[in-house]
């Protein structure tokens, strides 16, 4: 090995020594933000071939056999999932915790299957398709995977989650990828995703360090008092996650189905943040509830609004001015006129993360009643304004259907969490973030008035030029985004050189 080599070998190793000595939440929110960087990435390169290659009805009926994947798939797990993890991340009895839940799962996943198989008939749109079989591998090979990936979350090691869910998907696109190329089309899309749950779940497997012991019927009505609430909360998120797949599937075409998914994932990108810092909170969250340590809880709230809406604002602002541009480039010409849909869908993103958030905190603090309560009010507004906006205004009345509902449902969950903590937004914060998107708008707007469009490297030379702007305008107003950020940077030990002006 010559000098080079070994300084290079050095250096890496030097770098992962040091992201291990970062406060455990930071750390295990950079490994989430990577994956979703990663994953949003991954999925992005793959339906742009996919979009391409098998056109917007092929993958319509994905989206739809994800959909009732997503929805059926609640049902089998009942909510004692999300139960477990809150259990064993209290560390009381987590072995027996587990047990119980691996055995609720067996018994729930089983009936859910035969009960299918019973009512095949019901599902033409699956069956015609091929689907339905598919349908039911997913279910079964989840019914071993979902407890593995319960068990290391509860166990609070939720970068080794995050990083199994990013393989996941990752051999996903790798199985998906050539079996469209060979022709397999719907049943390789499907084909693919079993096949990155199981490699997987063998990879985070390696990780699980909960046993079988024998659990007792206090375990189970422990988990089932819990998971009864969490279970309803957990079906209405579904409901504004998957219903308006199922309606516009019912109301309209496949084809109408994949652009309205191939939006919604494109609006992604504004989730980045928030979605690798509630997956990390969780377990944290639970803990300092069991700890009555409050003043923690209430921090850590106000920092992860403001850390997630510091990514959603601007991507809306640059979806606004560049979205049409941007569909059309990478899908295809069918998909930019799911332009309007676009905008309505990144304003979901950023009511989202008040949504998303009011309510995860209120089931971690154990609460997951008062957050049903909220949740069932919006999936009854959901259903209702899906079935009366989609025939007469198409995807985008599912659009306005998600994101009036979504409002209503984080203003209630605003309420009620604030009878258990002070919720507290950091206002400074959220001011410079608004004026560096504004600003970074103006630019971009500016951008694109004197220079055309015309082809999609001038479209991604703009994103690029707008991102630089708002990144560099975020660390020169927000002194304490851009203390943390150096902070970080200076403990990693990558040898980043702050600019002098910031």
């Amino acid at each position: 090995m010559n000098k080079l080599t070994f300084w290079t070998v050095f250096n890496i190793v030097a770098i992962f020594s040091n992201i291990l000595k970062i406060d455990p939440i930071q750390r295990q929110s950079i490994v989430s933000l990577f994956w979703q960087i990663a994953l949003t990435a991954i999925g992005f390169l793959s339906t742009i071939y996919f979009a391409r290659t098998v056109g917007a009805s092929i993958l319509g009926s994905y989206y739809l056999f994800l959909a009732y994947y997503g929805i059926i798939g609640m049902v089998t797990d009942g909510g004692f999932g999300g139960a477990a993890v809150k259990r064993i991340s209290e560390g009381e009895e987590s072995n027996a915790y587990f047990s119980a839940y691996f055995a609720l799962r067996v018994v729930f996943t089983i009936t859910g299957v035969l009960i299918l198989l019973a009512l095949k008939d019901y599902f033409a749109d699956l069956t015609d398709s091929g689907m339905f079989v598919w349908l039911l591998i997913s279910l079964l090979v989840s019914m071993i995977a979902g407890p593995i990936s319960s068990g290391v979350a509860g166990k609070g090691k939720m970068g080794i989650r995050n990083t199994c869910e990013g393989i996941s998907n990752i051999l996903r696109v790798i199985f998906q990828v050539p079996a469209v190329y060979l022709g397999y089309e719907t049943a390789g899309l499907a084909g693919g995703m079993v096949a990155g749950i199981i490699g997987a779940a063998i990879i985070e497997f390696r990780f699980f360090d909960l046993h079988f012991v024998r659990f007792k019927w206090d375990h189970i009505k422990s988990l089932f008092i819990f998971s009864f609430w969490l279970f309803l909360t957990s079906s209405g998120v579904l409901v504004f996650s998957q219903a308006d797949t199922i309606f516009i599937g019912y109301f309209m075409s496949n084809e109408d189905v994949g652009i309205y998914r191939v939006v919604f994932q494109f609006t992604a990108i504004a989730a980045f943040s928030s979605t690798a810092i509630r997956m990390t909170l969780w377990p944290r969250i639970s803990h300092w509830s069991k700890t009555n340590e409050i003043r923690l809880v209430e921090e850590s709230l106000s920092r992860a609004i403001s850390y997630s809406l510091i990514l959603a604002i601007p991507v809306f602002v640059g979806g606004v001015l560049l979205g049409d541009r941007l569909l059309g480039s990478f899908y295809g010409e069918d998909f930019a006129r799911g332009y309007h849909t676009l905008i309505i869908l990144l304003a979901v993103q950023i009511v989202n993360v008040f949504q998303y958030f009011f309510t995860m905190y209120l089931d971690a603090l154990d609460h997951p009643q008062e957050s049903f309560k909220v949740t069932a009010i919006g999936v009854g507004a959901n259903i209702l304004l899906n079935i009366l906006l989609i025939p007469l205004i198409g995807i985008n009345g599912a659009a306005i259907a998600t994101l009036a509902t979504m409002t209503l449902n984080a203003l209630l969950a605003w309420r009620v969490l604030s009878r258990y903590i002070t919720v507290r937004l950091e206002h400074q914060n959220l001011s410079n973030i608004m004026i560096s998107s504004i600003v970074m708008g103006v630019l971009v707007g500016g951008y694109r008035f004197f220079i055309p469009l015309s082809n999609i490297w001038v479209t991604i030379l703009a994103v690029v030029f707008g991102g630089m702007t708002y990144g560099l305008l975020i660390l020169k107003f927000d002194k304490k985004v851009y203390t943390e950020m150096r902070d970080i940077v200076e403990k990693i030990g990558i040898g980043f050189v702050w600019p002098g002006w910031l």
